[in-house]
């Protein structure tokens, strides 16, 4: 099965330091999956209007000069990424709400990929909730890369969180088509299933033992049936099945198997859980040292 090819990349920048990293990072893939690749800056009309009676300025004549401002520096920006990553990248900058305007330019560019900067240390630390690049995950109708780090060199080590849900192919072929060449790990987090309560009805450990075994062999069957039905050549990817919380045992594997970028869905099985963005998509993306592509 042939993997699916990235075309376009919209880079969403708010012209800060932290989302320059994910600008760099865009023009690096960009540069080796040769998809072209657009900068986007929006600019919010609310706080313009709030400064605009600060200031007493007439608001057609504020609207401009910010804009042209921010045009100028994502024409400096585009200028630094041809000369560094020799990437010709294009330079849009609107107005109007963001998640609006941002999902009107991906129908516009037809992007394969959005990518973003998780803001640096704040970033879903203390709450996803209420920051931009949370609010565009919710929304996220395309796949989006969250960029943490500052990118060096190309990915070379994917982690890739399965629950078998439908997103889970989906999730594979997302991180195939990012980083073709990179080592690729399928994870499994199971847990048998009412195991406390077991242990509460005072089933004895030999027989919670053998739950384990079994739910371990199920799960490294469907990994394997997974890895086949995503287009991954036999022996492609290592296989890790794990017991215990899918939340930790993912951070977990990312450090043990030193891995600089997760894939994950954005929701799991339980799409129910969470209104926009699933609760251990939620954890990684928290708590993860790596980048994390949201696959949808």
């Amino acid at each position: 099965m042939t993997m699916p090819k990235l075309d376009h990349l919209l880079a969403a920048t708010d012209l800060s330091a932290p989302s320059r990293h994910a600008v760099e990072r865009a023009a690096m893939l960009s540069r080796e999956t040769g998809a072209s690749l657009d900068l986007l800056h929006v600019v919010d009309r609310a706080p313009l209007e709030r400064l605009r009676e600060l200031m007493l300025d007439s608001p057609d004549g504020l609207q401009e000069r910010v804009l042209g401002a921010a045009r100028e520096r994502l024409g400096e920006l585009a200028e630094t990424l041809r000369e560094r990553f020799g990437v010709s990248a294009g330079a849009r900058v609107a107005a109007g709400p963001v998640l609006a305007e941002l999902a009107r330019q991906v129908d516009e560019t037809a992007a394969d990929l959005i990518v973003c900067g998780a803001r640096g240390e704040s970033y879903v630390r203390h709450s996803l909730l209420g920051s931009t690049a949370a609010r565009m995950l919710g929304k996220a109708t395309r796949p989006m890369l969250v960029v943490k780090q500052v990118p060096h060199e190309p990915y070379r080590a994917l982690l890739v969180p399965v629950d078998f849900s439908p997103s889970s192919v989906r999730a594979v072929r997302h991180a195939r088509s990012v980083a073709p060449k990179a080592d690729i790990a399928l994870l499994h987090a199971f847990e048998v299933p009412f195991e406390g309560h077991l242990r509460y009805a005072r089933v004895d450990e030999a027989t919670i033992h053998h739950h384990r075994v079994v739910a371990r062999q199920d799960a490294t069957r469907k990994l394997l049936e997974l890895a086949g039905e995503a287009g991954l050549p036999p022996h492609a990817a290592r296989l890790v099945v794990t017991h215990g919380d899918p939340s930790l045992r993912i951070v977990e594997q990312e450090q043990e198997l030193n891995c600089d970028l997760i894939v994950i869905g954005k929701h799991g099985q339980n799409v129910v859980e969470e209104l926009f963005l699933g609760s251990v998509t939620r954890h990684v993306l928290a708590e993860s040292q790596g980048d994390v592509l949201v696959s949808v």
